[in-house]
């Protein structure tokens, strides 16, 4: 097959197009390098691909796409901490703008598109664990964003025929996590001997989700997702910050020095995944657990991080 992997050289991104090549396909690998974080770290993720560099929101994408099987859409502007505040506007045009143009130009070349979109779109949700027809009610503008392009999915399905599998991520984990995210933070912080800043009470809880797991989720939907259909993607595991701090200092064999602050505005108390409908659909389930995931980020952080 040929495949287009959009925001290759970001974290789940790179890990996909790798995975992809070595199951012997062709892949289209584009990425913008936003400033997001810095670019140091994005050629490191890319150093086994060749990126096509180029903007989603403005640049012509029928080239890309013409002789594609396949795209899967993971470029986007991440973070629910920094989408407040006059920042949104990139929101805006690398989430909305660039998934619209990305939508439209699929559905005119009739190519089937998996969209990463992500459990912020909940909030804090009415149940746990959560399903995928819990109403979405996202606190933050990145949540929102990315309910908006899932809206886009939907109106572009019924208006222009698009066939779009959208997948919402919860909080993905593994080597090549994003600098911003805590793990990266954390563990970084472990291995160059660095203070770690914690958000909260530590008594927030994630549904973690290992990055092996992720890729193979987003294959999965690709070849057997409905379309038009939304499926979680969430790791077996849910444990609050405190308890992950415990497991990397163990993992580690160091103490980590933390300082406190208060919550972040956006950030939910509690997610955990509902993975039936992916089980029953796509023939998937996470098999990485939380402490044979975290050792993997440690071996990077400790070794190849480009910190």
């Amino acid at each position: 097959m040929r495949y287009v992997v959009t925001g290759a050289a970001g974290f789940i991104g790179s890990h996909l197009a790798e995975t992809l090549l070595a199951a012997g396909h062709e892949v289209v690998s584009v990425d913008s390098y936003t400033d997001y974080y810095e670019r140091a770290r994005k050629e490191r993720n890319a150093a086994a691909l060749d990126v096509l560099e180029l903007d989603l929101a403005e640049a012509p994408l029928e080239p890309i796409l013409a002789g594609a099987d396949g795209v899967f859409h993971l470029a986007g502007q991440p973070g629910v901490r920094a989408s407040w505040g006059e920042t949104f506007a990139l929101y805006l045009q690398r989430n909305v703008l660039a998934t619209q143009r990305l939508f439209e130009a699929a559905a005119a070349a009739d190519v089937r598109v998996v969209f990463a979109s992500s459990s912020s779109v909940y909030g804090d949700a009415e149940r746990y664990p959560t399903a995928e027809d819990v109403a979405p009610r996202p606190i933050s503008p990145y949540g929102i964003s990315k309910l908006a392009c899932e809206q886009l999915a939907y109106a572009i399905r019924h208006g222009q025929g698009l066939d779009a599998v959208l997948l919402r991520y919860f909080t993905v984990f593994g080597p090549r996590q994003r600098p911003d995210m805590a793990f990266t933070a954390m563990l970084e912080a472990l291995a160059r001997g660095r203070s770690f800043r914690l958000f909260g009470d530590g008594s927030a809880a994630r549904s973690f989700t290992y990055v092996g797991d992720a890729v193979a989720a987003t294959v999965a939907a690709m070849e057997r997702g409905r379309a038009g259909e939304v499926y979680n993607v969430g790791g077996g595991d849910e444990v609050n910050m405190n308890e992950a701090i415990a497991l990397a200092e163990a993992i580690s064999g160091r103490s980590l020095d933390v300082e406190r602050t208060g919550a972040a505005t956006g950030d939910v108390r509690r997610t955990k995944a509902d993975v039936a409908k992916a089980e029953a659909d796509l023939g998937w389930s996470p098999q990485t657990g939380l402490e044979e995931g975290m050792r993997a980020q440690w071996r990077w952080a400790a070794v190849e991080s480009p910190a």
